[in-house]
């Protein structure tokens, strides 16, 4: 709503002067995409600890829920959870960027070097391992 506010009628935050409508608008759709991609991390989190502890898989049929958000085991909801943190700091940083695009200083690459380690070990990690193994049997 505020990139719509920035584009069609021309507000500009006070603490965002310095940046270009187009740039200011950017920075509002980087923030919602942050904020959906928060809301989806909760909802395959909770959709996964309801799966995996709660849920009777007796009478569970299956068919209710879509395959990329099932949970067979813990290490399945772990490395999914992961990934998509690991997508969310990539994009805080991209907001960072966007707003200190003036000023920016080494310190910022602080994060980019988090996130490139955090893929990193989250690939040495092998959390789903067990699903790959099955699925070649």
């Amino acid at each position: 709503m505020n990139a719509f506010r920035v584009v069609i009628f021309n507000y500009i935050p006070e603490n965002k002067a310095h940046l270009h409508p187009a740039d200011i608008a950017t920075t509002y759709l980087i923030k919602s995409l942050d904020t959906f991609l928060i809301a989806l991390v909760l909802f395959i989190f909770a959709h996964g600890v309801y799966t995996l502890f709660i849920s009777n898989k007796i009478y569970d049929d299956g068919n209710g829920v879509l395959k990329w958000i099932r949970t067979p085991n813990i290490g399945h909801l772990k490395n999914v959870l992961a990934e998509v943190i690991v997508i969310i700091l990539f994009v805080k940083f991209l907001e960072v960027v966007f707003v200190n695009i003036d000023n920016l200083k080494w310190e910022i690459l602080i994060l980019p070097a988090s996130i490139v380690l955090l893929a990193l070990g989250l690939k040495f990690l092998s959390l789903n391992k067990e699903d790959i193994d099955k699925t070649k049997k």
